[in-house]
């Protein structure tokens, strides 16, 4: 049986190789240049960027894509454990530096507000109760039966998923500086801690579980590792064609259309698109359920990015692997992002040195950058023709003032990408840079099914579905297949 996967991002990559694992040919399909969806790399005057996801926090996961045939991932990529993990830099100049042993957190806390040491462990207590359900349990258990959301609703009760992220927070931590540096983790996977669920405080205990790592080479080299395997277990890779149908026969999925024209037979077609694409563009609204129509009109979509890549000139040894500059608000910013859309002077920015662990990143003696700053998605009356060199002028203006003192001397080969950019590049509706918000209402049963809400033998993965954004996020909603993706009857020809 053939299964042809609609887009090579991290999602897409694992569900290629877990239905090749149940038996199925399998042809992998992205409109990109390179695999790896938003985990692209640039190259610009020897600077070396990743494009996505820059650090690894559940590395199991990508282990057992290696393990399902036979291999292991460690023979074919160097993990790098990183401390700190995140170094956050406050408006008032102080810092706070988070990783390392718990006793190095609790340092660190001290400093600041000692009293808030023993409210850090009892988060991190918390924490580690909602990942015990929310991602040992439930992370790749499949939604598609309201049952399965009332099965688990007690649990999600007693764990305050009802409760955002902020409010769980500062029930342990009382200093505002720590709060805010321990409630920021949903804009990692694209929500606002003021709306997202509690459950997503996990990624604190998600992080102490597994460390945060970085892929020597980047999150470049990990895709060309999964690469390398697809083709070693004879998974076709077809780049640069768009998928712009799904067809369908006695409600059923039984082919895909290219752009170019071109039909693709498939027995299953598994959909690594934005789901919200997937059910306006590739589907037709009568092959659709109410659910799914309901879902794409009024789903609250995450905030847009703006990413500046640049290189400098000379090298900045004090600037950590990965810096959170806050700005001087946080609340107040993130309404603005969020629930006012609109594009302020002031902003927080989340700044990336891979030459501080890894040199290949730039010429000898330079520093590779991308300084990534949350901005409204689409939905925003924006001109980002006008607005995206004006934000440029303004990021390397707090850079320079503030992290990298005479970056605007040294600067080189900076580019940077707009909600605009992640719309057209990967077809992300509005623009949002993580699918649809983390917010409790689309979540689990509410979030977009694993199993389409549509057509037989269609299913998503990916940001969109469930469990949610991020790299365990995504990877996760491909091990949901190993439970609803049966495995394949027999085999039949390759495609041509």
């Amino acid at each position: 049986m053939r299964a042809v996967v609609i887009g090579a991002g991290f999602g897409g990559i694992a569900a290629a190789l877990r239905a090749r694992s149940k038996g199925y040919e399998v042809l992998l399909l992205d409109r990109c240049k390179r695999l790896g969806g938003r985990a692209q790399v640039f190259e610009r005057d020897g600077y070396r960027h990743d494009a996505g996801p820059t650090v690894l926090t559940a590395p199991f996961l990508f282990e057992e894509l290696f393990e399902l045939f036979g291999q292991k991932m460690s023979d074919s990529l160097e993990l790098r454990a990183l401390t700190p993990w995140y170094r956050f830099r406050f408006n008032d100049g102080d810092s706070f530096d988070y990783g390392g042993s718990v006793e190095d957190t609790l340092a660190e806390i001290r400093r600041i507000h000692a009293p808030d040491a023993q409210g850090y462990l009892n988060l991190l207590d918390a924490s580690r109760a909602i990942y015990k359900v929310g991602f040992e349990k439930l992370a790749d258990a499949p939604f598609h039966r309201f049952s399965a959301m009332l099965q688990c609703l007690p649990d999600m009760i007693r764990l305050g998923a009802h409760r955002n992220v902020w409010e769980l927070v500062c029930r342990h931590l009382k200093h505002e500086k720590i709060r805010q540096a321990f409630s920021i983790q949903p804009l990692l996977v694209g929500g606002n801690p003021f709306d997202t669920t509690s459950i997503y405080a996990l990624i604190h205990f998600l992080e102490r579980a597994h460390g945060v790592h970085f892929v020597m080479g980047g999150t470049g080299a990990l895709v060309d590792a999964l690469e390398r395997l697809m083709q070693q277990v004879g998974i076709r890779i077809r780049l640069e064609t768009t998928v712009t149908g799904i067809e369908t026969q006695a409600g059923a999925v039984n082919a895909v259309r290219c752009a170019d024209g071109e039909r693709i037979a498939a027995d299953v077609v598994i959909s690594n698109a934005d789901p919200a694409h997937l059910y306006t563009q590739l589907l037709q609204p009568s092959q659709t359920r109410l659910s799914a129509r309901l879902k794409t009109r009024h789903a609250r979509k995450s905030m847009g990015l703006f990413v500046l890549y640049f290189g400098a000139a000379q090298q900045w040894p004090e600037v950590a692997h990965h810096t959170i500059l806050l700005g001087p608000r946080y609340r107040g910013l993130l309404d603005d992002i969020f629930h006012r859309k609109v594009l302020t002077d002031d902003m927080s920015i989340y700044l990336h040195r891979p030459t501080a662990t890894d040199a290949s990143f730039a010429p000898a003696g330079h520093d590779s950058f991308y300084a990534l700053v949350p901005v409204p998605n689409l939905e925003a009356d924006i001109d980002w023709q006008i607005e995206g060199p004006r934000l440029r002028d303004r990021l390397v203006g707090v850079l320079h003032d503030t992290l990298l003192p005479g970056l605007k001397q040294v600067l080189r080969a900076d580019f940077f990408m707009t909600p605009v950019d992640f719309e057209h590049d990967y077809l992300s509706p509005a623009g949002a840079g993580f699918s649809i918000a983390p917010n409790f209402t689309q979540s689990a049963w509410f979030r977009f099914h694993n199993r389409a809400e549509g057509p037989r033998n269609l299913y998503l993965v990916g940001a969109g579905t469930h469990p949610g954004a991020g790299m365990p996020g995504v990877l996760s909603s491909a091990k949901v297949l190993d439970r609803i993706l049966p495995r394949a009857a027999a085999p039949v020809p390759e495609p041509s």
